[in-house]
């Protein structure tokens, strides 16, 4: 038998003072957000300029109203709309845990969409530039995950090396599946983003980085989904699929149709 990994008993919560308490889950969510921010200020003035640094610092509060509205209520409507239809103040607690990244995806596509038309900016060149940066933040909330010690894996062979248990997982050892989805949706898709929008042809192409990222992050969570132990509440849905994998399969069909029509763009107009 190999011995299996027990799970380190982090603290979730990273600082607290009276009763404010910072859980690292916020702190993911934060440091996501601000490194995105600055990265984002440079890579919008890569040729082809979509928009100016001090366009992105506005930007910056319509993508936190995204993320946190769009990936709570996504959770409610995509997860658990039965449990906040019956209990609907419960939506607001926010603090008893409970996103959905496809939720939060779609509501920073708003956002997006919205701040794009107020300032004249093409929706597809900044959503590309958005693109890349977007696996900081997936990557660093699945760490998150795995410190909570919640969203573990399926059980493990007895020959995995890494089989790990957790505490309220019971005493089966698991796929440490946050960390497989840390690296797949996080390392592995950032890398992809650099590599391609480092290419001028392919930063041209309005919506071809978008395409490009909504596709290897639907290919990323499918995957890591397959080692993931599916939420109680819902388990294995059609042909033993998980919700996380369906709600991929929109991303999917969405991210070729963006690659396929992905044209030059017109030079942009100088202010």
């Amino acid at each position: 038998m190999i011995p299996v990994l027990l799970f380190p008993q982090f603290d979730p919560v990273v600082i607290q003072v009276g009763p404010l308490a910072i859980r690292w889950y916020a702190l993911a969510y934060i440091a996501g957000l601000l490194i995105g921010w600055r990265l984002l200020r440079r890579l919008v003035q890569w040729r082809p300029a979509v928009a100016t640094p001090e366009q992105v610092d506005d930007f910056l509060t319509w993508a936190v109203l995204g993320v946190v509205l769009g990936g709570r209520f996504g959770y409610v409507l995509f997860y658990q709309p039965s449990v906040y239809l019956a209990h609907p103040l419960q939506i607001f607690a926010v603090w008893e845990g409970g996103m959905s990244f496809h939720g939060g995806m779609l509501g920073v596509a708003i956002a997006t969409a919205v701040f794009c038309y107020r300032n004249a900016i093409s929706f597809l060149g900044f959503a590309d530039r958005v693109g890349i940066v977007a696996p900081i933040g997936l990557g660093l909330g699945r760490i998150a995950n795995f410190i909570n010690g919640e969203l573990w894996g399926r059980p493990a062979p007895d020959w995995l090396p890494w089989a790990m248990i957790f505490p309220r997982g019971g005493m089966v050892p698991r796929h440490p599946s946050q960390i497989y989805q840390a690296l797949l949706e996080g390392l592995l898709l950032l890398t992809v983003m650099v590599v391609f929008s480092r290419r001028d042809a392919v930063r041209a192409r309005f919506g071809m980085l978008t395409g490009i990222f909504l596709c290897g992050y639907a290919v990323a969570r499918i995957t890591g989904e397959m080692f993931r132990e599916p939420d109680a509440f819902l388990g294995f849905l059609a042909f033993g699929t998980t919700m996380g994998q369906l709600l991929c399969i929109p991303m999917l069909i969405a991210g070729i149709w963006l690659i396929l029509r992905a044209r030059p763009a017109a030079p942009r107009p100088s202010t």
